[in-house]
């Protein structure tokens, strides 16, 4: 327990997560391909979804909020990992984060083999 607090703060100590000028300048289009490889999921993503979602985490431009979520669906083998989902919850709580990444950030979260028809539902509305 103690060992998942200390992530789940350094996550949000570390991250920056997100502002909204950072996410608007260089961020919105990763969100889009982010949400658009989750709606394709089929229990992990493809090798040329790992390769889109790896640049995603490499370019330390991005706030960091948005590479946790690259990396976290990255990691996908049937759902997000227990670290994934304590970053996803850490977004979710966060007072930086923009709504649309909330709901992506649940959604990754909560991805169970694929996304459910009402995930994919929100996705196609918040990321037409």
């Amino acid at each position: 327990m103690k060992k998942t607090l200390t992530r789940s703060l350094m996550v949000l100590l570390l991250g920056g997560f997100f502002s909204q000028a950072a996410l608007a300048q260089n961020g919105g289009a990763h969100l889009k391909t982010i949400a658009d490889i989750v709606a394709s999921l089929n229990h992990f993503p493809s090798d040329a979804d790992k390769a889109a979602l790896a640049e995603i985490v490499a370019d330390e431009n991005l706030p960091q909020g948005l590479r946790n979520m690259a990396s976290t669906v990255a990691n996908i083998s049937h759902a997000a990992s227990a670290e994934g989902k304590e970053q996803m919850a850490a977004i979710q709580a966060s007072d930086q984060a923009p709504d649309t990444a909330k709901a992506l950030a649940g959604i990754i979260a909560s991805v169970n083999h694929t996304a459910s028809d009402d995930a994919k539902s929100t996705l196609a509305e918040l990321f037409p």
